[in-house]
């Protein structure tokens, strides 16, 4: 059973499965990922401050139905080349309450869901659906279909949804809670707009919600006798033959139109790895998989603001941008990237602007007046650092 069909004894009573344990949990998981304040400024310690009485109220209003989410606030983050991405960002007792849904429901989906969709699932990561597609490559998948989703968050369809939901779950509650998360509209300038179709990002239900959605198109390509590796709205299909390929693309733009999506058709091809594409932040060649020039760009944006001239080089200085050195460095640094040189090139550029930052100048003979082991002792890391060993 792969929960694109109705299950023929679905799950009922989630309802009661909501416990002041559950919320606790909810609570605490809301409060490790942290997060700005919703529409109502109420940010997580404030919520903190009252917990109990705060988690028991809601408890009381999940359970009962009366729970009523409040729009989410719209913030726009920079994804680069002059374009934004809108985020939803729901209150924190709102957050609580689709932590609660998602543990109560991700249970019951998790069999459902294909083997090759790795986006935002327990024990999956960037790293796994990067390596399946370097193994399928090794396994003479040379064709490619690049597939972009045209506004995927923003334009799922509610029916799409529901229908998913309503396949595995007879809990009229629990559909309703979700149904009225999805419909509590967003808030902008202080105008609220209301919501017809689409899951914000932001939200906690939100990915859970999206695999639901893309399931449908897993278990088609599946059927088909396809290859496939999807994270989230981001997936490639590889076949051994460029006519495969080809076939792939028009069942998935058929499976999209079932689905109310489209294919951007910019960002969409068929490809081969000796022509070259983009997956997770990574670029994958002829030569292998590198970091993506896209990343590179975004890493030097990150560094540029934390060592800006007029700035002192000092120990919190370093201590900011190790930390944007490392959680690059954790990611890219795989066994199966060839990162060195980038890495080396990225080191030395680093290296030049907390020289820059130091004299307050460019000048190439800083680089004997504040050498690379003095640069090592302020506490600086380097990319390099956490390259994985090579072969023996």
């Amino acid at each position: 059973m792969n929960g694109t069909e109705p299950l023929k004894i679905k799950h009922h009573s989630l309802t009661g499965r909501i416990t002041l344990r559950v919320m606790y949990d909810a609570f605490h998981a809301v409060r490790r990922n942290r997060g700005a304040a919703g529409v109502d400024r109420v940010s997580i310690e404030m919520f903190e401050a009252n917990l109990e009485q705060n988690l028991v109220r809601l408890m009381r209003q999940l359970k009962s139905g009366t729970f009523r989410p409040r729009p989410a606030r719209r913030k726009y983050i920079d994804k680069g080349g002059g374009k934004k991405r809108p985020l939803g960002i729901p209150t924190v007792r709102d957050r609580v309450a689709q932590e609660v849904l998602r543990r109560l429901l991700t249970p019951l989906f998790e069999p459902l869901f294909h083997p090759q969709s790795y986006g935002f699932r327990p024990h999956r990561s960037c790293h796994d659906a990067l390596r399946k597609v370097a193994e399928l490559r090794r396994a003479r998948h040379r064709f490619v279909l690049d597939a972009d989703i045209q506004g995927f968050f923003d334009n799922i369809p509610f029916s799409v949804i529901m229908t998913g939901l309503r396949n595995v779950i007879a809990d009229g509650n629990i559909l309703d809670l979700v149904h009225r998360f999805l419909t509590a509209g967003v808030m902008e300038d202080g105008v609220t707009y209301p919501t017809t179709v689409g899951t914000p990002q932001g939200g906690v239900l939100s990915p859970l919600l999206a695999n639901i959605a893309l399931n449908f198109l897993d278990w088609k390509l599946h059927k088909a006798r396809f290859r496939f590796v999807r994270y989230a709205d981001d997936f490639v299909v590889l076949c051994r033959l460029r006519h495969r390929a080809e076939e792939a693309r028009l069942l998935v733009e058929r499976c999209l139109t079932e689905l109310g999506l489209t294919l951007s058709p910019e960002k969409t091809k068929v490809t081969t790895f000796r022509e070259g594409f983009a997956f997770l932040g990574f670029d994958f060649h002829y030569k292998g998989c590198s970091m993506r020039q896209k990343s590179v760009e975004k890493f030097k944006a990150r560094i540029r603001e934390l060592t800006i001239r007029s700035r002192n080089l000092d120990a919190q200085a370093l201590v900011r941008i190790n930390a944007v050195i490392r959680g690059v460095a954790r990611y890219f640094a795989t066994s199966f990237a060839s990162v060195s040189t980038q890495f080396r090139k990225l080191d030395k550029w680093i290296r030049k602007r907390l020289r820059c930052m130091k004299q307050k100048r460019i000048n190439d003979r800083d680089n004997y007046r504040l050498k690379n082991k003095h640069l090592r002792r302020l506490g600086l890391i380097s990319l390099r650092d956490f390259l994985p060993p090579p072969d023996t």
